[in-house]
């Protein structure tokens, strides 16, 4: 599984790529990215099967983001501070709604 993280907060794109990189998945990490323009990029030029995604960005929202792309052919799994936004998150069809802290046995479920 090719999977992307998105979040503006370096600390917590590294606690996610540790917890991946520590699961028994055969999961490629293949990129991070910190901006709505740059998870953007990311996705369109890798093609994740699998994106961890923030809700609120400096330049957007991970709604804005997903508003942006066709993303029938990769699932998202929401890893934010904000428990609000659950319900908009599945209308976006997230698969699931991680909140932070990250509880690393939480996430790995969702994986």
């Amino acid at each position: 599984m090719r999977v992307v993280i998105i979040d503006d907060h370096q600390e917590i794109r590294s606690t996610i790529r540790s917890i991946i990189e520590g699961s028994e998945y055969p999961i490629l990490i293949e990129g991070e990215a910190g901006s709505v323009v740059e998870g953007l990029k990311l996705i369109k030029s890798v093609e994740p099967d699998l994106i961890f995604l923030d809700v609120e960005m400096p330049d957007g929202t991970g709604f804005d983001l997903l508003s942006l792309l066709d993303h029938e052919n990769f699932k998202v799994i929401f890893v934010t501070s904000h428990d609000e936004f659950a319900i908009k998150a599945f209308r976006f069809s997230a698969i699931d709604y991680v909140l932070k802290p990250i509880d690393s046995e939480e996430l790995v479920e969702a994986i």
